[in-house]
């Protein structure tokens, strides 16, 4: 199977896996497939690590990593250094309702809150130092979300031979994306999971395809088997990214039962 995302990364076929654990990436990308790694949760010297054991697992096959760098940010969330300052700023009813939801499944709630482990916050600053990382690897793509990607990463894409990918879950979105220069637009329904589009992967993918022409596009949300990759390449994306899916891999950390 050829389209220009195959040929782009020189893989066998044009699915694209978005997953934060570095097991399904290095497995998707030796099977043939593209690997990309969310690396979002990660401080600079833990995506450090992940990125030296991809590289000395995925034999050679290309791989890329998402970060985000939001291009607007509330104020207020700057003000918040760490995740127990982050607790604290959520509004208390929310500790009632996370008991309420634990209590109709018969599980024991938590006496209060508790703190995420620390980790970085999603600030443009933070998705930077990341980036910074990510091009000190052999990767083949960078992924941002949550608004244009930053000229700084579309320039080291280009200096470091780098695809620059970004999200578009609109045709306005998708039409900024490729004016200010990246390489690959991912048209995200509603049917995905995270950060999405009001509108259904198949009314989407056709209005970006049309809208970006001659980028290449890949499909997202609610594709999850062939038949979704044949009907996304019918709607003339050039492939499909998927990131639920990958969740119920053998290689994935999650737990047995969410599987």
């Amino acid at each position: 199977m050829k389209t220009p995302i195959t040929e782009m990364f020189d893989i066998e076929f044009p699915i694209v896996a978005f997953t934060h654990c570095r097991d399904v990436v290095a497995a998707v990308s030796r099977a043939g497939g593209f690997g990309v790694l969310g690396a979002t949760r990660f401080t600079p010297e833990q995506l450090e690590e992940e990125l030296a054991w991809i590289d000395a697992h995925v034999d050679g096959a290309p791989y890329g990593v998402d970060v985000l760098v939001p291009e607007l940010v509330d104020p207020r969330v700057r003000e918040l250094a760490g995740n127990r300052s982050r607790a604290k700023a959520i509004d208390p009813s929310y500790q009632g309702f996370v008991n309420s939801v634990l209590g109709a499944h018969d599980i024991v709630p938590e006496a209060q809150m508790p703190i995420l482990a620390e980790r970085m916050g999603i600030t443009p600053e933070n998705g930077l130092a990341l980036m910074e990382v990510a091009f000190r690897h052999p990767i083949r793509l960078i992924a941002n979300a949550l608004g244009v990607a930053p000229a700084s990463m579309i320039a080291e894409g280009r200096q470091h031979d780098v695809h620059v990918v970004a999200l578009g879950r609109a045709k306005e979105h998708a039409i900024r994306q490729a004016e200010a220069g990246v390489d690959i637009i991912v048209a995200q329904g509603t049917e995905g999971g995270g950060h999405v589009s009001w509108m259904a992967s198949l009314v989407l993918t056709p209005l970006v395809v049309d809208a970006v022409a001659p980028v290449p596009v890949l499909a997202a949300g609610g594709f999850a088997d062939g038949r979704g990759l044949a009907a996304a390449l019918a709607l003339g994306a050039d492939g499909v990214l998927l990131g639920t899916r990958f969740l119920a891999s053998d290689e994935s950390p999650i737990h047995d039962n969410f599987k």
